[in-house]
This record gives structure tokens, C-alpha cells and sequence, in this order.
């Protein structure tokens, strides 16, 4: 087998880590609640500042003493944080 072919078949064989942790957060009348794609991470609060504060100490400790790379993760994974809310018509 040719040198180059041989790289090409390593390099797939290597899984990509994510740089960064996903969640999404959505309001459910009562309270913000915040979950996670890339780990099983769920919180909640009363206010966005709080939720997000959660979301912050709970995947903190969700990784504690693991390796994050068992998730797909690099060493220090980021967080992105998307909205969820409803679509009010616009007033014509």
C-alpha cells in the first residue's frame, strides 16, 4: 500500500472533537430551563442570568474527574447557548 493512501486511512479513522458544548434554553411558563446536546445536562431557573449560571456549575460538574474527550470534547469546550421563544405576529 502506497505511503499516502496509508495516512489518508489514519486520518479518517480519528473522530473529531467538539470545541464546543451546545444548550438550548426555552421557557415553559414557570421557569427557564436549559438542556445540553452533547452531554446529559439539564437545569433550570427563574431568570435567564440564573439558568445560565446553572447551566455553567452543571456541566462543570457533570465533567469533573472525566475526561472530556469520552464526550467528543477537547480539554476546555466552550458553551454556545441558544434561545428558544414564541413568534408573536407582527402588528400591521
Amino acid at each position: 500500500m502506497p505511503f499516502f493512501a496509508l495516512l489518508v486511512i489514519i486520518a479518517l479513522e480519528v473522530p473529531k472533537m467538539e470545541r464546543i458544548i451546545k444548550a438550548l434554553i426555552a421557557y415553559d411558563g414557570k421557569y427557564y430551563c436549559a438542556r445540553c446536546f452533547e452531554i446529559d445536562v439539564f437545569t433550570q431557573g427563574k431568570t435567564i442570568d440564573e439558568t445560565i449560571q446553572n447551566l455553567k456549575e452543571a456541566i462543570t460538574l457533570h465533567l469533573e474527574g472525566i475526561d472530556p474527550a469520552e464526550y467528543g470534547l477537547v480539554k476546555n469546550p466552550g458553551l454556545l447557548i441558544m434561545f428558544e421563544c414564541d413568534l408573536q405576529p407582527a402588528h400591521v
